[in-house]
């Protein structure tokens, strides 16, 4: 599998085609966040090449994936059949069926974050648990790239997110970033509880391959800091819902 840029990132993202310790980090934080029984129901809203997919599969009874993307659904990391091409605003499932969906820096990409939030809600049962990572606007990279005179750039690029929102938007029309404010505002009118809500740094798996000790001190310090004011410099909210009996 190809995992240079795709020809998808700039509209969908980069799923995660390596797994790292960045990425083992997120999965043990989704697990402590949503403990699974071998009983339960998972669905991974947006599950890209179905890298969680499978991660989460000897953790419930049945792991289901969800993208819209039919070019990545047909190359998964593990071969199931429990991975449908779909759109996160319309899923197809019955209510109230999962004890866990995770979301995993997905709705920043949606045609409509609202709606793909509603059903997500719709399709968990009473005291199921949402688990959630969407950036964070105040990361000081904006992580997925800007257009800049009508041609798209990938990579990291700074301080984008820190600009007036029109102007942000016209840079980065492809992408959400949201505040603390802006992702609470979703949830107006949703039959659930927040649980839990933090900003959290990334893996940096990338920088540590390339230097070293010096890659892992960083890494310890920025993950120290998710515990001081500095969290709001993070790359990704991680919120935590659960939906309330009918």
């Amino acid at each position: 599998m190809n995992h240079n840029p795709s020809t998808l990132a700039a509209q969908r993202g980069e799923p995660s085609y390596v797994w790292r310790a960045g990425q083992q980090r997120r999965l043990e934080m989704i697990l402590a966040a949503a403990p699974m029984t071998h009983g339960g129901l998972v669905l991974v809203d947006g599950s890209g090449v179905g890298t969680y997919v499978h991660r989460l599969a000897s953790h419930a009874r049945a792991v289901y994936g969800l993208d819209i993307e039919f070019e990545r659904l047909a190359e998964p990391v593990a071969p199931t059949k429990r991975l449908v091409c779909a759109a996160a605003e319309g899923l197809p499932y019955p209510d109230n069926l999962f004890d866990v969906v995770l979301s995993h820096e997905v709705l920043e990409h949606v045609a409509d974050d609202r709606a793909a939030l509603r059903e997500i809600v719709r399709v968990l049962r009473a005291g199921g648990r949402a688990v959630i990572f969407v950036p964070n606007r105040w990361y000081p990279f904006e992580t997925h790239g800007i257009y800049w005179r009508g041609e798209y750039l990938f990579g990291n690029k700074p301080f984008v997110n820190y600009l007036p929102q029109p102007l942000r938007d016209r840079l980065a029309p492809h992408v959400r970033a949201y505040t603390r404010r802006s992702l609470h505002a979703l949830l107006a009118g949703l039959d659930v509880r927040v649980v839990s809500q933090r900003i959290i740094f990334g893996g940096y798996d990338n920088i540590i391959a390339r230097f070293g000790g010096l890659g892992r001190a960083l890494r310890r310090g920025l993950y120290l800091a998710e515990h001081t004011p500095l969290q709001w410099l993070g790359l990704s909210h991680f919120l935590v819902l659960e939906k309330l009996p009918a």
